[in-house]
């Protein structure tokens, strides 16, 4: 059976839409919201679709994170008189054959790294998933892909030949892997925001050499790349990609700096690669000591516990270990893994299950000079405990202690 390309839109009034899609591992969240900036810079309407909300412009849908949702956000686009969407694609939405659903018109590969192998299997069908967004796309459309991670080159060979490659790429990432359109000379951050400095080349040269941004660590100016490049090749200005750019305010939840001394951080990342790299950019920042609160997801991918305890204490003078999320799995054995992988590295281990506790323990440990990370939970508003969802919020508690202390 031959693959129908593009998709055909599922509604009449679905066919103005031009569609980003960006999936990855990491990174997926702040691309999006980079991306609907650029659209918003270039004089349009954006509809940005991902884990943190549905948003037309400036205002939340507040739909819910369904099939039905998704389609209710494109129909109030519509109505609101936009046609430009920035979507967050996920792995399992993938495998549901979402890109036969809905016509993406560019897609974005950020990263990858392991995660979500219970709900694919293998390592193999996590990144199968992945490449659906691009099997997809029509002939002559763009897929933007990562030149320094090495799964976009497998993926580069399933992409039909007639959809167009544009390549990007930061040495922070890992060596580049092959020529690229967009390239990182290097990537300067603190605690206000990230720049890069690009290499010379023609799109390089079109954005005046510099992209900046004011989300904090040198893994947004990767996606800003991404987000520069996917724009470029929707043929936007390069002032209105640059402008888009320094525009977007931080995501919530995404190394999101919410206290200055200590620096207080709360982050998403839950994978060890997100965590090897949200603890070297904190440790980078931290004048004194890095205190790292986390935890591990129950359910999920038990097997990158111990290494998320080793990318935490490679990196972090204190560690709290903590829930996350528990699920149906018991808090203690999934602390006990976490903890089996800080204690091959010198970091000073305590475990305190109460995720508010060990929060408010860590700010009270901090001094000025040091970073506190709580990672892991980013933008959720709730802890879940066997089939029961609890409200929690790791940015309003942080908030709380530095409001009270």
């Amino acid at each position: 059976m031959s693959l129908v390309r593009p998709t055909p839109p599922p509604f009449e009034w679905a066919d103005p839409f031009f569609t980003f899609g960006v999936t990855g591992t990491n990174g997926k969240t702040s691309t999006v919201h980079m991306i609907a900036a650029v659209i918003a810079a270039a004089g349009h309407l954006p509809l940005r679709i991902s884990t943190v909300d549905y948003r037309l412009g400036d205002v939340d849908l507040g739909l819910p994170h369904t099939r039905k949702g998704f389609f209710d956000a494109f129909e109030a686009a519509r109505d609101g008189g936009s046609s430009w969407a920035s979507v967050e694609v996920t792995s399992r939405a993938l495998a549901d054959h979402y890109a036969k659903r809905w016509r993406f018109d560019l897609g974005v590969f950020t990263n990858l790294s392991a995660d979500h192998l219970s709900t694919h299997g293998t390592y193999e069908a996590y990144l199968a998933a992945k490449a659906q967004l691009f099997i997809h796309l029509a002939p002559g459309r763009t897929a933007v892909l990562n030149a320094a991670d090495e799964h976009a080159l497998f993926i580069d060979q399933a992409i039909p030949p007639d959809v167009r490659r544009c390549w990007f790429g930061s040495p922070t990432r890992g060596p580049i892997l092959r020529d690229a359109q967009l390239t990182a000379a290097r990537v300067e951050v603190d605690a206000t925001g990230t720049r890069v400095v690009l290499k010379p080349s023609p799109m390089a040269d079109a954005l005046g050499g510099v992209l900046e941004t004011r989300l904090v660590g040198a893994v947004f100016g990767e996606n800003a790349l991404a987000a520069a490049a996917a724009g470029l090749s929707a043929g936007f200005r390069p002032d209105a990609v640059k402008a888009g750019l320094a525009a977007c305010p931080p995501v919530p939840g995404r190394f999101e700096v919410l206290g200055h001394d200590p620096v207080a951080i709360v982050d998403y990342a839950h994978t060890p690669d997100a965590l090897d790299r949200t603890c070297r950019q904190a440790r980078a920042l931290a004048r004194g000591r890095l205190i790292v609160v986390f935890g591990a997801g129950g359910g999920a991918s038990p097997d990158k516990r111990v290494p998320m305890g080793q990318a935490v204490g490679a990196h972090a003078d204190v560690a709290f270990v903590t829930d996350d999320n528990p699920r149906d799995d018991d808090p203690a054995q999934i602390a006990a893994a976490l903890v089996a992988g800080l204690h091959e590295t010198s970091a000073e281990v305590h475990v305190v299950l109460d995720r508010a506790e060990a929060i408010e323990r860590a700010m009270e440990l901090a001094a000025p000079g040091d970073v506190v990370v709580v990672a892991g939970k980013g933008h959720e508003q709730g802890q879940i405990r066997g089939g029961e969802c609890l409200p929690f919020c790791d940015r309003s508690e942080l908030r709380r202690w530095l409001r009270t202390s």
